[in-house]
């Protein structure tokens, strides 16, 4: 095989790698809200499992971020994506088995897989298709919202015709593919397997710089609003007297009202001078949505589907943003890490935090005014991340390179 065919055919193989890597990488978190009742009465947990059970993946998404540059730079990205999927299925089957502890744990291993995959994506973009940035973007965050909204509407159905844990475990076919995929790349000796690595997770350069802040900032603060719907809004439409099989389907709704935009957003974004109109557009369609949810209970459906495309743009502007700032794929992973690890952890206290708050308070009114208020930071660093620039440059290893200088252009 000639060499242009090799690199075809290593080409088209990362794409289908990509392609299984995004599409597990909500699926396995969004099938359990619809589920929540179902499996507070098979387990018998209580409010605090509860909470605890909506926010660990979060939490995961935060604390398992961390490892995926230091992975990947020992192992390989190939390697570590393989290992990612392998732990989403593995922790998707775990939760199958009726014991609260194997239900946590397995939703923790499958967090874990999830973070992993969630950082080196930007990686596996930058470093394959550094030409298509903005269209292999879209694509990803449109396979990516896809699977989650199907997770989402499929599950009460599934429930309801082969049992709750045939709800989970049918996802963890995918996760198993993608493993199976990605594995022959992580083979010792593949060519590929120490190419375009993060020589550390993170720098001082990056840890000094006001706009890999404001990156992560917006992403956390992105995400607190999104999964804090993915995790409460069934319960919310459950109290406005919606049937539990139509509060999973506005989820669902939800999620797929903001797949055209996912896809347009990452390659707008990548065409403008800066990305503050997004920012404005997305945040305004959000608070809209959360306000609409307080004050006008009686039209649920336009609220849902303002929200859907608020949350639907909102997350594919923020991971295009970990991209468009970073000037090269060991920049990208770096800047993927540490936003995504201090990102999620930020974002995983609103699904517990807001839960509480319900509990206490016996409304959803406090816990929605806390979201729309969420939205005013949101906006502030949304606009300092979407200024041209880019952070400074991830140093080459064992060769000393000049620093680069962080760069942003009003």
């Amino acid at each position: 095989m000639s060499t242009s065919s090799k690199r075809h055919a290593a080409s088209a193989w990362a794409l289908g790698g990509l392609i299984l890597l995004t599409v597990n990488l909500r699926a396995a978190i969004t099938c359990i809200a619809p589920l929540l009742t179902h499996l507070q009465h098979t387990f018998h947990l209580t409010a605090f499992t509860t909470s605890i059970l909506t926010t660990l993946p979060v939490l995961c998404l935060g604390i398992f971020a961390a490892l995926a540059p230091p992975l990947a730079r020992r192992i390989g990205t190939e390697a570590t994506l393989t290992l990612a999927l392998a732990l989403i299925t593995g922790g998707i089957l775990l939760r199958t088995v009726t014991a609260t502890p194997a239900l946590l744990a397995g939703t923790t291993l499958a967090g874990a897989g999830i973070a992993i995959g969630n950082v080196l994506l930007p990686t596996v973009i930058k470093q394959h298709f550094a030409d298509r940035v903005g269209t292999l973007t879209g694509l990803a965050m449109t396979l990516m919202a896809t699977s989650g909204a199907l997770a989402a509407g499929l599950a009460v159905p599934l429930d309801h015709t082969a049992g709750w844990q045939t709800a989970l475990a049918i996802w963890a076919i995918p996760s198993a593919t993608g493993a199976l995929l990605w594995g022959p790349f992580a083979r010792p000796g593949n060519g590929n397997r120490r190419k375009n690595l993060p020589t550390r997770t993170a720098g001082p350069a990056l840890t000094r710089s006001p706009l890999a802040w404001a990156v992560a900032a917006f992403l956390g603060l992105v995400s607190l609003t999104f999964y804090v719907l993915v995790s409460w809004l069934p319960d919310i439409m459950k109290t406005n007297g919606v049937s539990p099989a139509q509060a999973g389907t506005m989820m669902s709704v939800m999620l797929l009202t903001g797949i055209p935009l996912g896809y347009l957003i990452p390659v707008i974004a990548t065409r403008l001078d800066n990305q503050k109109p997004l920012v404005i557009a997305v945040t305004a369609l959000k608070i809209t949505g959360l306000a609409g949810l307080l004050l006008a209970q009686h039209t649920p459906w336009l609220w849902v589907i303002l929200l859907g495309l608020g949350t639907g743009s909102a997350f594919p502007l923020a991971v295009t943003l970990l991209t468009l700032r970073s000037p090269d794929p060991q920049t990208a992973a770096r800047l993927s890490g540490m936003a995504q690890t201090s990102g999620y952890l930020l974002a995983g206290t609103g699904p517990f935090m807001i839960g509480l708050l319900h509990s206490a308070s016996g409304s959803w009114a406090l816990p929605l005014l806390i979201l729309i208020g969420a939205a005013v930071p949101e906006t502030a660093v949304g606009l300092k991340a979407a200024q041209n620039g880019f952070v400074a440059r991830t140093p080459e290893p064992r060769h000393e390179i000049p620093r680069q200088r962080e760069t942003v252009a009003s």
